[in-house]
């Protein structure tokens, strides 16, 4: 569904990504771990049109989608849930899950999805018309997922979900993810927590200084030495 071949991007003069060369069939989960200023978010950000490379390519289903703008890379299927959620803090939880179907103009197919959010996350449900920006950290990111699920994607970017969440927050998005996957939609997800993004996903690279340096299912990638030094604290 998704091939990026040999990408480069720079930012300025600093080089953010280097050859970077990935692939994710259809209704796989995918993680891309690494620490802090790898480039994750970047890669994510150049997927999806926010960024535009230097070099390399970015196929998706077989099209060309490298330099396109966001809101073309959207219309294909492609979504993205950033980093940091980018809610519309002043709008309610209903409006900014509406905001994810801007696009589209199915509106019988689009209450079936707001329908799906809400099996999700029955919160949300409960709490449509409060402010989004009232909402706790794990209650705004469940936002921002349905928001995307909103969208429709046959792909999804997730952008570190579980970011500053508590434990039990973590588990019930963590939990989501897995379900979005198993209803069909294919996942490629950024995840600080290598160890909890490890127990759900098919197959993992990992990313450091902006360089693929390994790629593996999570048994193979969890017994390597340097991985479980630096990213599973074993």
């Amino acid at each position: 569904m998704l091939k990026v071949e040999g990408l480069t991007v720079y930012y300025g003069k600093a080089l953010a990504l280097q050859n970077v060369n990935l692939h994710i069939e259809k209704g796989e989960l995918v993680a891309l771990i690494g620490p802090n200023g790898a480039g994750k978010s970047t890669l994510l950000k150049t997927i999806s049109g926010l960024v535009k490379p230097t070099e390399g390519k970015i196929l998706f289903n077989g099209m060309d989608l490298t330099g396109l703008k966001p809101n073309v890379i959207a219309k294909y299927g492609l979504t993205h849930c950033p980093e940091h959620r980018r809610l519309a803090p002043d709008l309610t939880v209903l409006e900014n899950l509406e905001l994810g179907a801007y696009l589209r103009k199915d509106k019988d197919k689009i209450k079936e999805d707001l329908e799906y959010v809400f099996q999700l996350f029955p919160v949300l449900k409960e709490r449509l018309n409060q402010k989004a920006g009232t909402m706790s950290g794990g209650e705004q990111q469940m936002i921002a997922i349905g928001r995307a699920l909103m969208a429709r994607p046959q792909l999804l970017l997730l952008d570190e979900p579980m970011l500053g969440l508590s434990p039990i927050m973590k588990s019930r998005i963590l939990s989501a993810v897995k379900a979005i996957r198993t209803g069909g939609v294919t996942t490629f997800l950024v995840e600080q927590d290598a160890r909890s993004a490890l127990k759900i996903v098919d197959r993992v690279y990992v990313l450091e200084n902006g360089t693929i340096v390994m790629e593996g299912s999570p048994s193979q990638i969890s017994t390597e030495e340097h991985i479980r030094a630096y990213y599973l604290g074993a």
